[in-house]
C-alpha cells in the first residue's frame, strides 16, 4: 500500500473533524440536501461528459493511487544488461529460460516476442504501440477525476443558490431559515472537499504513477530492441543511462554512468 496517499488522505480528513468537533457537535455538517445535490449532481454531470464505461474503468485506475508499485528504474536496467550478456552469449532463445524470473506481464510479453523471433524493429513498435495504449488509459483515468474535481464545486454553488432561494422564501418563518442556511453553505463545502482533498491530489498521484510506469516500460522497450539487435551490453547501458536521472545510474560495469 502507498503509505502516503492513506496517510494524506486520513490527516487532511481527521485535522477537518478534529476542528468541527471543537466547535460543536459533527452532525452539524451532516446534512442530506446537500450531500444528494453535491454527490448526485457530481455523478451525473460526469456521465453526461464520459461514457459509463470510462467512468466505472476509473475506479480500477484509482486502485493504483493506493498502491505502491513504483519500479526501481536502476534495477529494471541491471536485470536488462545480465538478460543482454546472456543473449549476447547464448542466443536470443536462452532468454526463454529467465521468463520465470520476470513478474511484470509487459516484460514478459517482451521476452515471449524476442524468443519468438520477433525482429527488433517489429517488436519496439508493439511494445511502444501498448505504452501508447497505457499512457492514454491512465490518462483519461486522472482527466476524468480532474472533471469531478472541477464539477463538484460547481454543484456546490448550485445547492448555495438552491438554498439562498429556499431561505429568501421563507423569511417570514424563522425556523425555516437554518436549515435553508445549512443547505446552502454545506454544498460548498462537500464540494470543495470532494474536489481538493480527493478528487484532485488522487489525480495528480495518478499522473506520477503513470508517468513511472511509462518509464519503466520504455526502458523494457529500448533494452529489448537493442537486446536483438546483439549490441553490447555496456553501450546498452549507456543508452538506457539517459532515461533516468544521473543519481539513479549505478553502471553495472564497475563504474558510474
Amino acid at each position: 500500500m502507498d503509505l502516503s496517499t492513506i496517510v494524506g488522505i486520513v490527516a487532511a480528513f481527521g485535522l477537518m473533524v478534529m476542528a468541527i468537533v471543537q466547535g460543536g457537535s459533527i452532525m452539524l455538517f451532516v446534512n442530506t440536501p446537500s450531500l444528494i445535490i453535491v454527490i448526485g449532481g457530481t455523478i451525473g454531470a460526469t456521465l453526461v461528459n464520459y461514457p459509463f464505461s470510462d467512468v466505472m474503468s476509473t475506479l480500477s485506475v484509482i486502485k493504483k493511487a493506493f498502491k505502491t508499485q513504483k519500479a526501481s528504474s536502476s534495477s529494471r536496467i541491471e536485470q536488462l544488461i545480465r538478460f543482454a550478456g546472456k543473449a549476447r552469449k547464448e542466443g536470443v532463445l536462452s532468454l526463454q529460460s529467465v521468463i520465470s524470473e520476470v513478474n511484470d506481464p509487459f516484460f514478459i510479453k517482451g521476452l515471449q516476442m524476442a524468443v519468438d523471433g520477433q525482429e527488433p524493429d517489429n517488436l519496439k513498435e508493439m511494445l511502444d504501440r501498448e505504452i501508447e495504449y497505457i499512457e492514454e488509459r491512465h490518462g483519461k483515468g486522472a482527466n476524468i477525476l480532474l472533471a469531478v474535481g472541477g464539477i463538484a464545486p460547481a454543484m456546490g454553488m448550485i445547492g448555495t443558490l438552491i438554498g439562498l432561494v429556499q431561505m429568501l422564501q421563507t423569511m417570514n418563518d424563522p425556523s425555516s431559515i437554518g436549515p435553508a442556511m445549512a443547505v446552502a453553505l454545506l454544498t460548498t463545502f462537500y464540494g470543495a472537499v470532494i474536489a481538493n482533498v480527493l478528487c484532485m491530489p488522487l489525480a495528480g498521484k495518478l499522473k506520477n504513477r503513470s508517468a513511472d510506469e511509462i518509464l519503466d516500460k520504455t526502458l523494457v522497450a529500448e533494452g529489448m530492441k537493442s537486446i536483438l539487435e546483439g549490441e553490447n551490453p555496456r553501450i546498452i547501458e549507456q543508452k538506457l543511462h539517459a532515461f533516468v536521472a544521473p543519481k539513479e545510474r549505478q553502471s553495472n560495469f564497475g563504474k558510474k554512468g
